[in-house]
């Protein structure tokens, strides 16, 4: 099966702090995504070193991460604010192209 009949759009990928995931929440709906996925408690390795999910009593240090796809004409708009936000706290962004089967789910 090939991709005829699927809408290319963006994928937006982030993994910051809790205390942060309010946030990139704001800049995903603000820049037009109908929905996001939001994982907490994720584990990893990065510049800031090893980071362990689950941290106990203390959700606002752990990692999340929050995944949404968007047409790409909204893309830029919500790349600059995660660069804006990212110029004075930790987190990563990963930014791919992707295919999506129903695209009015998505904008």
């Amino acid at each position: 099966m090939g991709r005829d009949g699927l809408t290319q759009m963006t994928k937006v990928e982030v993994v910051v702090r809790g205390s942060d995931a309010v946030r990139v929440r704001e800049l995903l709906t603000g820049s037009g995504a109908r929905g996001y996925t939001s994982i907490s408690n994720v584990s990893g390795l990065g510049h800031h070193g090893y980071h362990q999910g689950r941290l106990l009593f203390n959700e606002e240090a752990a990692l999340d991460l929050l995944i949404a796809v968007v047409p790409d004409e909204r893309a830029d708009a919500l790349i600059e604010g995660l660069r804006v936000l990212f110029e004075d706290r930790p987190g990563v962004m990963f930014v791919s192209e992707t295919f999506v089967s129903r695209p009015e789910y998505f904008g």
